[in-house]
């Protein structure tokens, strides 16, 4: 997972070193008066210290090893990206150099990474991020008063960026509990203790500062933002509520050098805990599965659908032999239901199809055409069709026909797939639709990105293979006085629906 808040391990994967912006915004200030009891309520606690000792004890430095292989004399030199204004970009400097005129350094050495933990039984499971223990060799985990001891991998999950060790030795150990995310709220106090920049186990507070967002880390992003100090080194430790429980795994940071800017992130502990969970009982991660590509309902695709409002997610296409498709889903639904629970946006189904139960069957409300239908289908396993499925070839296409066509509506000039039109854009053999030849600069398809090559496969929902048929379907539209038609695009093998609002006349 490319997460700024990374171990200290110059020589980690290149895509784990990625930084991540900084985004900062202008506020004003607004000044309410509030009753003494309203204050009393919203006061910091007196003292973090009693939490503090109480919980530090469960919480662990996670240290890795890996060999690295160093660039041979004539090799050209690795260079390894840190954060502007990174003390170890100096420190580094000198030893690129050296690269670059040529003198021997292609002795093997072993790379050392740095992150924290924290335990959650007496038995030594301990949890951290995938990015701590990523490509390692050995682990170990120190505790607080000193003690090391050697770890295993349980399991990890890249998805979720979430990992499960087992320390070795047969121990009591000091262990934290676990609490429920889900009821935070956006100003709760919270506390971090992790092991910053390697300088041993160290305690932040702060506020819940947003809850749900997306950074776009992956498929599954929930996470809770807090203005408790995370640095790198924090990664993996745990974010406690004022009860001492964990509700959060620290994970990531926004920030323009590496350092703590008040914007960090956790992954819930309900969602965290839901991997850690299937990590210790099959040393792996079992999602449900659908097998649907999605999108966002913008509010002009919800107007070229019907649909009163923009929710939902937007079936982009459904995989063959997949849960979906045996159970009828179509490109072009709108699931705004799924096993009795609303999917208000996009982001949530995921989150949600993963936490159902393989081989459940579930009530799947869609919206299709016009009118509301629902569909029961029976999940499938995401990692064991990860490891299925392959790319398998269409039918053979049909032979087209007919002329290019300027649509004047739509602001682009189309044609057939013809065997000219497959070989200037190098369209596979079995490639369908109608392709944009042209579209007009001041169009409302060129604001929304579509271009020359781009392919026309469906139009408001009904699939189209000639010029004349996309005619048609805006006819339609026309009549039923919508301002806004569907189309769905493919693009370098990719589908997307884009809405794309009708030129007068």
């Amino acid at each position: 997972m490319n997460a700024f808040l990374k171990s200290i391990n110059p020589f980690a994967p290149k895509q784990n070193r990625h930084v991540l912006p900084l985004f900062a915004a202008a506020a004003g200030l607004v000044f309410v008066s509030f009753s003494s009891t309203e204050l009393a309520a919203r006061a910091a606690p007196e003292s973090f210290a009693d939490l503090a000792e109480r919980l530090s004890p469960a919480v662990v430095n996670v240290s890795t090893t890996q060999k690295v292989e160093t660039q041979a004399q004539n090799a050209p030199p690795q260079e390894f990206q840190f954060p502007p204004g990174s003390p170890f970009e100096e420190f580094f400097k000198e030893f690129f150099d050296r690269n670059r005129q040529g003198k021997k350094n292609d002795r093997p050495r072993r790379a050392t990474s740095l992150g924290s933990g924290f335990i959650i039984d007496k038995a030594g499971l301990v949890v951290t991020n995938n990015h701590v223990i990523q490509g390692a060799d050995g682990i170990s985990v120190r505790l607080a008063d000193g003690r090391r001891f050697d770890a295993e991998v349980v399991g990890r999950d890249p998805k979720t960026d979430v990992a499960l060790l087992r320390i070795a030795e047969k121990v009591d150990l000091p262990f934290v509990e676990v609490g429920n995310s889900d009821k935070l709220r956006v100003g709760d106090w919270v506390m971090a203790i992790g092991n910053p920049f390697g300088l041993g186990n160290s305690v932040t507070a702060g506020i819940v500062s947003a809850r749900g967002r997306d950074i776009q880390m992956g498929s599954y992003d929930d996470f809770i933002q807090t203005d408790a100090s995370i640095n790198r080194g924090n990664s993996g430790g745990p974010l406690f509520n004022m009860d001492g429980e964990v509700i959060g795994i620290n994970t990531a940071i926004f920030s323009p050098s590496g350092g703590s800017v008040g914007i960090g992130f956790a992954i819930p502990s309900t969602q965290a805990f839901a991997v850690v969970k299937q990590l210790k009982k099959y040393g792996r991660t079992r999602r449900g599965w659908l097998g649907v590509s999605i999108q966002m309902v913008t509010e002009e695709i919800a107007e070229g659908l019907g649909l009163k409002d923009a929710k939902g997610a937007l079936v982009a296409g459904v995989l063959e032999d997949s849960p979906a498709e045996q159970a009828g889903l179509e490109q072009g639904d709108v699931i705004i239901e799924f096993d009795d629970k609303e999917i208000s946006s996009m982001r949530g189904l995921p989150r949600i199809v993963a936490e159902t139960e393989i081989g459940k069957e579930v009530d799947v409300k869609v919206w299709r055409r016009g009118e509301e239908i629902t569909i029961d289908v029976t999940l499938g396993e995401l990692e064991e069709a990860e490891m299925q499925l392959a790319n398998k070839k269409g039918e053979q296409p049909t032979k087209a026909t007919g002329v290019p066509e300027k649509v004047d509506a739509l602001g682009m000039t189309i044609a057939p797939i013809s065997p000219e039109v497959r070989k200037k854009f190098e369209f596979p053999e079995d490639e369908q639709g109608v392709v944009v030849l042209e579209v007009d600069g001041d169009s409302a398809a060129a604001e929304k990105g579509i271009r020359a090559g781009d392919i026309i496969v469906e139009v408001s929902q009904q699939e189209v293979s000639q010029p004349d048929q996309v005619l048609k379907e805006i006819g339609k539209v026309k009549e039923a006085k919508r301002r806004s038609v569907l189309l769905l695009l493919k693009r370098a093998g990719d589908l997307r629906f884009v809405a794309v609002r009708l030129a007068d006349g």
